[in-house]
């Protein structure tokens, strides 16, 4: 260590200026339910003031920051969780041992509808409050704490002020494979950040490589309650598994006890700021997989917290950060499975490549058709077939190494396509090095509509041009892309194209031709590597068209949910729609995308006739 105290670890960023050395915050699992419980009441004594926390390893750099602690222990991030049974009450007295006054969220009895009133505490600095509620409706909530300032605009020091809520249904068992998973995000406010600005984004307070490594055995029975205590969007991304999303719920409400849908089955999922849900999924196969969000810039590699930049270590090969979780499946790999077919995907650079703008893409060799010379952008479509063996290989014509993930496959883990992780420990998969191949294989397991994207260097190399449609169709099916139309939406390639953004590789895509009708299946893939606030409207001259949603992210949907609505989505990184849409009049339609403000990213024209 080149540093001469605790105190040289504190950033400049730090609004507190004490004597003495902030206590060190330690890092909260959240398996461990805070307070006592007595003659059915639980009674926890909670604290707040400031500590140094260490995002990364614990001999790197701290940043000081505000934190809760139960009273007589450690300062804990995220803060301690409260956990009580359905119909008993809860006692939380909060010292506010800060020299700021702070208003804490959260602490309330929730009705099973949600329309209980949210209710808030006030706390003087250096003073005491005592709050009692019932625990009512069971579900995920969460507590939060600030100045004064909502979720998304909280000082840096006052963004990790929050924790978790369980309440469970009375006379239930509990998942003894539950976990708890909070998100949170450290740094100025979301509408304040610049590009590169040091900043971390934790999962239980701690970021990739250093988040906890969470390990089951195949077959196991998987629930995380997984919280997004900031003002960011989290795409949330299982590699490898589909999992079933049972409940979506915020701070006051969890639809889990609504009975308002069934159960929906995802490999990504959009959590909103001031948002929760909770999922289920069951292994079946071993091997290392990732859980992370999927706008890349929230899986950066971390921006040292000092100007001394060798003193944090690279992620891996694969170059990740923050917003990550690894996952062991401990159990036997499979064999690998004879081939039916035999592809080749290159990766190749395209006209205009520079060190500056990357222009990068894929060719695809096919038996039944003829190889491309330039690179395809998107990347060529992949037709595949379910339950049909299949060997890509993937060569690497590239400068640099590469990698490819295919997004949505349920496939082994060592062609997962994470460098240096995934696979198991005796056989992690490579990086895919220049004038390099690897062969990938797998057997996809159900129809839909899924994608392929390297994930090395994922934001220079998918903006480059590193990504594509991948579309698993029934046995005997054909492919008939003037029907089953892909919108992929991605990336430009060009600094002067960045407030746009591409459809099918082009901010200007050409007019799409339709018959009045025909039934048509709209397959909207979304890979842009930010932006996660989105929507996607299909409209005409009388207004918003209606369509019927058939799929997510490759799953059919169940009956309950595929159904005709208005023709309007919000769409974050990494999710995969298909919609069926029949034009019952002729003329202009328009399918928009959007920025949260409304700003109009890009336009697909579509001419009915």
């Amino acid at each position: 260590m080149r540093f001469a105290s605790i105190a040289s670890l504190i950033l400049p960023l730090s609004l507190t200026t004490t004597s003495a050395i902030p206590d060190r915050i330690t890092i909260n699992d959240n398996t461990v339910s805070a307070g006592t419980v007595v003659g059915g009441v639980t009674t926890i004594h909670l604290e707040t003031h400031a500590g140094i926390w260490h995002p990364d390893r614990d001999v790197d750099p701290g940043v000081e920051v505000l934190a809760f602690k139960e009273v007589g222990k450690n300062l804990q991030i995220p803060g301690p969780v409260i956990r009580a049974t359905e119909g008993t009450d809860i006692v939380v007295t909060i010292r506010n041992a800060t020299d700021t006054p702070l208003v804490v969220r959260g602490l309330y009895a929730r009705s099973p509808d949600g329309s209980a009133p949210a209710d808030s505490l006030s706390i003087a600095a250096n003073t005491s409050r005592e709050v009692r509620f019932r625990a009512g409706a069971p579900g995920t909530y969460y507590y939060w704490a600030s100045s004064g300032a909502g979720l998304a605009a909280r000082p840096a020091r006052e963004t990790l002020l929050g924790g978790a809520i369980v309440i469970d249904p009375r006379n239930a068992p509990r998942n003894r494979r539950e976990r708890i998973l909070v998100l949170n995000v450290w740094g100025v406010p979301t509408a304040a950040r610049a590009e590169g600005e040091r900043m971390r984004m934790v999962i239980n307070g701690k970021a990739w490589p250093n988040t906890e490594r969470l390990a089951y055995d195949v077959g196991d029975s998987i629930h995380w309650r997984v919280l997004n205590i900031s003002g960011d969007i989290h795409p949330m991304h299982l590699h490898g598994f589909f999992y079933r999303v049972e409940a979506r719920g915020n701070e006051g409400v969890d639809s889990t006890y609504l009975g308002s849908a069934p159960p929906q089955m995802v490999v990504t999922e959009r959590i909103a700021g001031g948002r929760t849900i909770d999922m289920t999924w069951v292994p079946d196969r071993a091997g290392n997989w990732l859980f992370h969000c999927h706008d890349n810039f929230h899986i950066q590699t971390n921006v040292p917290l000092t100007t001394a930049s060798d003193i944090m270590p690279r992620g891996s090969s694969h170059e990740m950060g923050n917003l990550v979780m690894g996952v062991r499946v401990r159990g036997r790999v499979a064999r690998d499975v004879a081939p039916v077919r035999r592809l080749r995907l290159i990766a190749r650079t395209d006209s205009g490549n520079t060190a500056e703008h990357l222009a990068y893409g894929y060719v695809l060799e096919d038996s039944t058709t003829a190889p491309a010379q330039r690179p395809l952008l998107p990347g060529p479509t992949l037709i595949l077939r379910r339950d049909e063996p299949v060997a890509i290989t993937v060569v690497n014509e590239l400068p640099e190494p590469t990698s490819v993930h295919w997004h949505g496959m349920e496939l082994q883990s060592y062609y997962d396509g994470v460098a240096g992780f995934a696979g198991t420990q005796d056989r992690l998969a490579p990086q895919i090095a220049p004038r390099d191949s690897f062969v990938v294989r797998f057997t996809p397991p159900r129809a839909g509509t899924f994608m392929y994207h390297t994930h090395i260097s994922d934001i220079r190399q998918q903006r480059a041009g590193l990504s594509g449609a991948l579309l698993v169709l029934e046995p005997g099916a054909s492919y008939d892309p003037s029907k089953d139309i892909v919108l992929m939406l991605s990336t430009p390639r060009a600094d002067a194209e960045q407030d746009r953004i591409f459809l099918n590789g082009s901010v200007t895509p050409a007019p799409i031709q339709l018959r009045m009708g025909t039934s048509y299946r709209l397959r909207l893939i979304n890979i842009h590597t930010y932006r996660p606030a989105m929507r996607v409207e299909l409209k005409s001259a009388a207004g918003r068209e209606s369509w019927r949603a058939i799929a997510k992210d490759g799953a059919d949907l169940p009956p309950a949910l595929a159904t005709v609505r208005p023709a309007f989505l919000p769409v974050s990184n990494g999710e995969i729609y298909d919609f069926e849409y029949t034009p019952a009049v002729s003329g202009e339609l328009q399918l928009e995308v959007t920025a949260a403000n409304g700003r109009v990213l890009v336009v697909q024209p579509l001419q009915v006739r």
